[in-house]
């Protein structure tokens, strides 16, 4: 395997070629500006879509748009945004010119000071249990020490990372791309929390996906820990490749060092003389007693006392975009899973509310992911008074869920919310839950789900 990013190989006023001007990539652009490298952005969107988003970007920059040039074979090395294919002709010529080609995330922890990585990857729930183990860490470290945030969550490891200190620790959520774009990297605590198929437009087939995955903890060893969804088989045969100490969640069972039971999670991790039992987050599913069992292994397995977790737990609301609550309109609850961008991630949202009974208003659709809308049916027939479609992907939703609950086609999102809340009885509960991405019709999904909150608002305003 090639040599991870090391930045005295590279002399300063050397041009860095980085690939992708979305979040990640200007944030990079900026980093190497910052360490004195010239740098040379290249993009395949056109300049009218580009020049108002890299206002910000250094004044001694230099960037194309509209495709990848040969201008780029001249730099000394490329980073690569997360999300672009690998198969793009312009990673062939670099290829045979030898010039490398990093990752975001590796060039950013190349930059950190911080000794110790907390890396968190899976198909779902990877934000909300970065989130809550960020906020674990910071009520369990000593003072002089912070818990810094960043990744796939939001917040580009770029922007944060560099600002380390020796003794911090990073908290990093981890998306596919980003671990299949790196040679390497050291968490001395992961987590894989599930594997379902997604992004295998991208990946190309489930053996790729899982060998991106699995980088998260290919590096670790002895004195490290990887953290592995027992319930899940395909994450459960993937640990066996694990070389660090493996932690495990799930029902009871043996060898599983966090269960729910009783009301109240338990942990007990190699080395503990007795179990321990905290109260749970007070967030709907299962998903989320899961994501919490997570997040408590990765704490113990670096130390933090059990004070400290249980604090975090009691005070913690959960994430933006994920079930989140916003309030009620007309006597319609409702709630924000703009997250959800594949089926298993609505399922999950759908697996939530199924005891409530058969009260649910429905928006899904967006951009198609090559994943069938099906399983969902028997939770929309358990649950669903309705589904409301919206986007490029609304006619395959239909014919996937049709006869299972009345499908309301809306085409856009505003359309759903007022058809929704027109419809709606007192007590129902409105849920945009797409199983899509954004892609067609907004920026991304946080662009999505807070113009879902503003439509409620004004909804609200007018009643």
């Amino acid at each position: 395997m090639p040599h991870a990013f090391d930045p005295k190989s590279y002399k300063r006023g050397k041009t860095a070629g980085v690939l992708g001007l979305g979040r990640s990539g200007q944030a990079v652009s900026k980093l190497l500006a910052q360490k004195g490298f010239k740098v040379l952005g290249s993009d395949s969107r056109s300049h009218a879509e580009l020049k108002k988003s890299l206002k910000g970007l250094p004044k001694q920059m230099k960037w194309e748009w509209g495709g990848h040039s040969d201008r780029l074979l001249k730099c000394a090395f490329v980073v690569k945004s997360p999300g672009l294919k690998p198969d793009l002709p312009i990673f062939v010529k670099l290829a045979d010119k030898k010039i490398p080609v990093f990752s975001e995330l590796e060039v950013a922890l190349a930059y950190s000071k911080a000794k110790a990585l907390v890396a968190i990857t899976g198909t779902n729930g990877k934000s909300t249990t970065t989130a809550l183990t960020w906020e674990i860490f910071k009520a369990g470290l000593p003072k002089g020490r912070k818990a810094i945030l960043g990744g796939n969550i939001g917040v580009p490891i770029s922007k944060t990372a560099p600002a380390s200190k020796p003794k911090d620790v990073l908290i990093v959520e981890c998306s596919s791309y980003q671990l299949e774009d790196s040679r390497h990297i050291e968490p001395r605590a992961a987590a894989i929390l599930n594997i379902t198929a997604d992004h295998l437009d991208h990946h190309g087939s489930m053996d790729a996906y899982l060998s991106a995955k699995a980088k998260v903890f290919r590096e670790q060893g002895p004195g490290d820990a990887c953290v592995f969804n027992a319930d899940d088989p395909i994450v459960y045969k993937l640990s066996r490749e694990c070389p660090s100490t493996r932690l495990y969640f799930g029902r009871k069972a043996p060898h599983v060092h966090a269960w729910e039971e009783g009301g109240k999670l338990h942990f007990k991790i190699p080395g503990w003389k007795k179990e321990l039992k905290l109260i749970a987050p007070k967030l709907p599913g299962r998903h989320n007693l899961e994501n919490a069992m997570a997040a408590g292994l990765l704490a113990f397995a670096r130390g933090v006392k059990p004070a400290a977790v249980q604090k975090a737990f009691k005070a913690f609301k959960g994430v933006e975009h994920r079930i989140e609550p916003c309030g009620t309109v007309k006597g319609v609850k409702c709630f924000n899973d703009s997250k959800a961008t594949n089926v298993d991630s609505t399922l999950v949202a759908l697996k939530a509310f199924a005891s409530d009974g058969k009260n649910l208003f429905l928006i899904m659709g967006g951009l198609h992911k090559g994943s069938p809308y099906a399983p969902l049916r028997p939770f929309v027939e358990k649950s669903v008074k309705g589904v409301l479609t919206i986007g490029a992907a609304a006619r395959r939703i239909e014919e996937d869920l049709s006869g299972s609950a009345h499908v309301f086609p809306c085409g856009d999102l505003a359309t759903a919310v007022a058809t929704a809340l027109q419809v709606a009885q007192k007590g129902d509960v409105l849920l945009l839950s797409p199983a899509c991405a954004s892609f067609d019709q907004f920026k991304d999904y946080e662009d999505r789900g807070r113009q879902f909150k503003e439509l409620l608002a004004e909804a609200a305003k007018a009643s």
